[in-house]
């Protein structure tokens, strides 16, 4: 039996990339929204508006969510040539984006209840205050999208297509946990603003709880989607939206002549991959013919090839 890795038997294990921008901008989003953050609670205690507390609750999580993206970034960047960690710090992004996701449920939780709460004992609004905390809140948000924006599409952009056969959406999760707080906070914003708006002219004091119900829909859909693609990464799970299990397959198979008998493909880092591939044959090829063929995927970083000759 031949065992081999794909660089050689010693290389580096760090996998992780050049964070430094995003890194720069979350520190920056962290004061903005701190500040947005006292204001927007504090004028929905004065002003008795359920969707302008709301509004600040959610962005509390954004404080909260934006100090674990720093954080994660910190340390990944710390520890990223720490011999102790087997495959790099690649999913210490990943943890934090899973804690932002926590922290994003349980505060949809608190709202939601809060705002059936105002159904039952509703509260006197001012109504031209909090409208116009809530717009500078909606401009605050724009703000921050602004900033995490060019980091979060540079991060989604970075793959690679060989000849058209395959693609693979490369995800900073943490950076995009941090970004999904910011739209999430948006369409709150919106959302107490038109409620607040329809009070004010309408009468529809009603409203302004039932947006509060509304706001936590939508963090707990977007607290659900992290929790989904950041657990199966922490769970090494092979990502729905990678087809490299069936590539490998195809590549090893063309010969006709080898089958893989047992193939282990995870993610070690944002659009960084590793696999075990055990492979049987007849007339097996060496491991380095094997590696060569799986050379093009270049997100295919760490591989172990093991070789068994037989029917």
């Amino acid at each position: 039996m031949d065992r081999t890795e794909a660089s050689g038997w010693q290389h580096s294990h760090d996998y992780t990339v050049d964070t430094s921008v995003a890194e720069r901008r979350t520190r920056i989003v962290i004061a903005i929204t701190a500040t947005m953050m006292v204001v927007e609670i504090g004028a929905g205690i004065v002003f008795g508006s359920m969707a302008l507390l709301a509004d600040g609750w959610h962005m509390s999580t954004h404080v909260a969510a934006f100090l674990i993206t720093a954080l994660a970034y910190h340390y990944s960047r710390r520890h990223r040539a720490d011999a102790r960690y087997s495959f790099g710090t690649g999913k210490v992004g990943v943890l934090g984006g899973f804690a932002s996701a926590i922290v994003l449920a349980v505060i949809a939780l608190l709202m939601a209840g809060e705002s059936v709460h105002r159904f039952f004992a509703p509260q006197a609004i001012q109504f031209n205050q909090a409208i116009g905390v809530a717009i500078v809140g909606l401009l605050v948000n724009l703000v921050c999208a602004w900033l995490l924006h060019g980091e979060h599409h540079h991060a989604r952009g970075h793959g690679h297509d060989h000849g058209h056969r395959h693609h693979h959406r490369h995800h900073d999760l943490n950076l995009r946990a941090a970004y999904v707080h910011v739209l999430a906070d948006a369409i709150t914003s919106l959302t107490a603003i038109a409620a607040l708006t329809a009070g004010k002219f309408l009468g529809w004091s009603w409203l302004d709880p039932m947006m509060g119900i509304v706001g936590s829909a939508v963090v707990s859909a977007w607290a659900y989607g992290l929790i989904r693609d950041s657990s199966g990464i922490l769970l090494d799970r092979t990502p729905e939206s990678s087809d490299l299990p069936d590539e490998i397959r195809r590549a090893v198979g063309s010969d006709g002549d080898s089958v893989i008998g047992d193939l282990h493909v995870w993610q070690v880092a944002s659009g960084k991959f590793a696999a075990i591939v055990c492979i049987a044959g007849p007339n097996p090829k060496p491991p380095e013919a094997y590696r060569a063929m799986l050379r093009e995927h270049e997100e295919l970083v760490h591989v172990t090839v093991e070789v068994r000759r037989g029917a």
